[in-house]
């Protein structure tokens, strides 16, 4: 079955995590290309950034691990064609010799299991509205393991099966699914790493065009691009050099 990607035009999108960031960027873009509302998951009404308030998108109470508030939000974004899964966490900690231990089931519960969440609770009011997408804001930490992202590579990969599985069953429902790999983003999750950083809304506008050719995934940048470059020549010298940023005192990138 081949199916059209959701044009922007018109479409109703939620986005998760989107008080800054990447969130906000799909909010503020997708109204740019004419949608006709966006709806912005936050964790607390009361501290909307003001880039947020004065978007034109509508901040919605959202915390993607709770299921029962997602049930209520989509009971309440009853015309929702298109979700963005943005909200995430990198906890910067170790996975084997963590010094929270606690903190790797934390990045499932949020990058894999608000995705499922949102994806289960949503899936019922996009057919319902005629089809749409789903988009996946996943990381380039989930195509080969990522030692100094502790819980989080893991955590990106299974969401990376997540949107698989979900293309699978969800696209006979008139439902594309899109799974965008982001590399370093100027955004608060990559405050520690130096060097080049892409623009939030580059990842967006990426990651929208995508949506609209439903593709089934998208390098959404210079160095997602180059990331998957250099696994495909050498997997193995691209995974050891992954593990030897475990011991570097500080992180940088260059484009």
């Amino acid at each position: 079955m081949s199916l059209r990607g959701a044009p922007v035009a018109g479409a109703t999108l939620i986005v998760t995590g989107a008080n800054g960031g990447i969130g906000l960027a799909f909010a503020t873009e997708a109204l740019a290309q004419g949608a006709a509302k966006v709806y912005c998951g936050v964790r607390d009404l009361d501290k909307v950034s003001p880039e947020l308030a004065s978007s034109g998108a509508e901040p919605v109470l959202l915390d993607v691990t709770d299921e029962q508030q997602v049930a209520a939000v989509a009971e309440q974004c009853a015309d929702v064609t298109v979700v963005v899964n943005n909200a995430g966490l990198h906890a910067q900690d170790r996975l084997i010799e963590a010094s929270d231990p606690g903190a790797a089931r934390r990045e499932m519960e949020v990058n894999y299991f608000g995705p499922l969440n949102m994806i289960r609770a949503f899936y019922p009011v996009i057919e319902a509205n005629g089809g749409g997408s789903v988009v996946n804001v996943l990381s380039v930490a989930a195509i080969a393991p990522t030692a100094f992202m502790g819980g989080y590579s893991p955590a990106k990969v299974a969401a990376h099966y997540l949107g698989g599985i979900a293309r699978a069953e969800l696209e006979p429902r008139g439902i594309t699914v899109t799974n965008l790999f982001v590399g370093s983003v100027d955004t608060k999750m990559a405050a520690h790493v130096e060097g080049d950083k892409e623009s939030p809304v580059t990842i967006a506008r990426a990651g929208l065009k995508a949506m609209s050719r439903a593709e089934w995934s998208c390098d959404t940048d210079v160095m997602a691009e180059q990331s998957r470059a250099r696994l495909a020549r050498d997997p193995i010298r691209y995974e050891r050099g992954l593990g030897k940023l475990l011991f570097v005192d500080s992180l940088s990138t260059k484009k």
